[in-house]
């Protein structure tokens, strides 16, 4: 069991109404965007994760909508701890924390060569944080560097995982069982990785339908969790 430090959050933030209608995902193209545009504002974000879309900007086109078909979650249950990876949270290499350094794990997981982390995005995501929306697992080192970490957003009893990054064997894996730990003590029940990756599969990430994610969703939302405060 991984002892983490939560720090004072405020709960979420009662939000406007959204001002865009997003298209059925039901319908959407299996691989293709659901659509394009609209803004990131939070209400709009937090509209979009409660229908099971979410934003991905690729190349040229600043804003577009996904809700791919299959889905990837991991289920809370079913999360793959390798014998190095149980050694090394045997041995307490790392401390944990979440939602102390939101600002350093989003701009440490947009620090890469290829990223979908736009600054418009970064901008978006830490105004979710601020808004008691989005979160973060930080993990680090005894000197106390910031070694790996995640960061998503919780709607009720789904958790989006948006990206992870790591300085350090291991750490990124040590953020994923402290997300797992600390949403199955909370209530959350779906756990969304969005889009499969054999680094995930490993992990212990399933595929599931689009048309049974989204009736998870629909449950998982109306569901009261306090994911962090």
């Amino acid at each position: 069991m991984l002892e983490i430090v939560v720090a004072p959050a405020p709960p979420p933030a009662a939000l406007p109404p959204c001002r865009f209608r997003f298209p059925d995902p039901a319908r959407a193209d299996a691989e293709g965007p659901l659509a394009e545009g609209g803004d990131l504002e939070p209400s709009t974000l937090i509209d979009a994760y409660r229908r099971g879309i979410f934003p991905w900007p690729v190349e040229e086109h600043e804003l577009l909508w996904w809700s791919p078909d299959p889905r990837a979650i991991l289920p809370l249950d079913g999360l793959h701890v390798s014998r190095s990876l149980t050694r090394t949270l045997r041995h307490a290499r790392f401390r944990v924390t979440l939602d102390a350094a939101f600002d350093d794990v989003i701009a440490a997981c947009a620090d890469r060569e290829e990223t979908w982390i736009t600054d418009a995005l970064r901008t978006a995501y830490l105004r979710l944080h601020r808004a008691g929306w989005a979160h973060s697992v930080e993990v680090w080192t005894p000197e106390g560097r910031l070694a790996g970490g995640l960061y998503g957003v919780a709607v009720g009893a789904l958790f989006s995982a948006e990206s992870m990054f790591h300085r350090a064997t291991d750490a990124s894996k040590v953020a994923l069982v402290a997300l797992v730990q600390h949403a199955r003590r909370v209530g959350t029940t779906l756990l969304d990785v969005q889009v499969p990756s054999p680094h995930l599969t490993s992990l212990g990430a399933v595929t599931v339908s689009r048309r049974d994610y989204l009736a998870h969703l629909a449950t998982a939302v109306r569901h009261p969790v306090i994911f962090a405060g």
